[in-house]
């Protein structure tokens, strides 16, 4: 059994996270996604996460494989909801999943769930029972991804930083 965890990125791990965000662009343009290929996200974002204390890293036996970001609050893009409706019992502060990726030579692990299951477990943490995530609606993998770890699909959304529509997906934590 292997031994995976998550934990808050540090300063020395960065290089890490941009390399494992690049797997990820090159995965997605290999799958055909129009997703993270005009720069989105990039060095500056990521150590704004990284200083904002709001960046996650997944460890494999003591090497870092994935990566996520936890915002917190409210996201703007998540405020304009279009095709559909947020829960009823939605919160006015939520968090939400972003900029999550796994190093090319671990997919297929199922480590994004695992990943996602302990961002839900540190957002119920944080006192969030609303957690949101959204993706490329080309993004078959991630969209199984998230819905098989009980996110709904809620509407659609436009990333002002990533110049595209995406499937916004809600889980309320009870």
């Amino acid at each position: 059994m292997s031994n995976v965890y998550l934990r808050q990125a540090r300063s020395e791990d960065l290089p890490k996270v941009l390399d494992i965000i690049s797997g990820a662009k090159k995965t997605l343009r290999d799958r055909g996604v129009d997703q993270w290929q005009t720069g989105y996200p990039d060095e500056a974002i990521l150590k704004q996460d990284l200083n904002d204390g709001i960046n996650y890293v997944m460890l494999l036996d003591g090497e870092v494989v994935g990566t996520a970001a936890l915002q917190q609050g409210i996201e703007p893009n998540y405020e304009k909801l279009v095709n559909g409706k947020w829960d009823a019992e939605s919160n006015k502060e939520y968090s939400v999943i972003h900029r999550i990726a796994v190093e090319p030579g671990h997919q297929g692990q199922h480590l994004s769930a695992a990943l996602i299951r302990q961002l839900l477990t540190i957002s119920y943490q944080l006192g969030y029972s609303d957690v949101r995530i959204d993706t490329h609606p080309e993004n078959l993998v991630m969209q199984h991804v998230i819905t098989t770890n009980g996110f709904v699909e809620k509407g659609e959304i436009s990333m002002e930083e990533d110049e595209g529509v995406r499937k916004a997906y809600q889980l309320l934590l009870h």
